[in-house]
């Protein structure tokens, strides 16, 4: 079955417009509805599990380096960089690995979404809390998990890839 070279890139763009969409879209719901709450009066979604409580992160994940001078600048140019290795990679990539094509395109979404916000408020807003009992994971955010769903899958990916057959070498004697 053939499968044509244009179709990794509808897919990977279906899914970048799809995770950069919902991120920037809740996003805008935790600006408006969360935020006038503070950080003390979180909307419990399932008590003792899941909260929405909106947060600022001006650095990256879990708050690091956020106090690095123009770490701004140094933040958005990474990610922008990160971007246009997954257009290179995309762009090597078979036409029939459609689980690759996702992930990228997830890793693309959510690495966009978090940089349009570094670009425009200057920090990533954040706002989903998952617990258990006492323990708290950091806050985050659709794109942040769209880059974890996205680096999953690619690792996943790389864990079921095909062994390279193995060399045979005729010694002689």
């Amino acid at each position: 079955m053939s499968t044509s070279p244009t179709r990794k890139y509808v897919l990977f763009g279906a899914f970048l417009a799809l995770s950069l969409g919902l991120d920037q879209w809740t996003k805008m719901l935790a600006r408006e509805i969360l935020k006038p709450r503070g950080p003390f009066n979180p909307k419990v979604v399932i008590d003792g599990f899941f909260d929405l409580r909106y947060s600022e992160n001006p650095g990256v994940a879990f708050g690091m380096l956020q106090r690095l001078p123009g770490g701004r600048l140094l933040l958005t140019l990474g990610a922008v960089a990160a971007f246009a290795l997954v257009i290179v990679y995309l762009r090597k990539l078979d036409p029939h690995a459609t689980r690759l094509q996702i992930a990228l395109g997830l890793v693309g979404g959510g690495a966009l979404g978090n940089v349009l916000d570094r670009v425009n408020y200057g920090r990533v807003t954040d706002f989903i809390v998952w617990r258990v009992k006492t323990h708290e994971w950091p806050t985050f955010n659709v794109a942040d998990a769209a880059l974890c769903v996205g680096v999953g899958l690619v690792m996943l990916d790389m864990l079921r890839a095909p062994a390279p057959p193995a060399s045979t070498t005729a010694s002689s004697a």
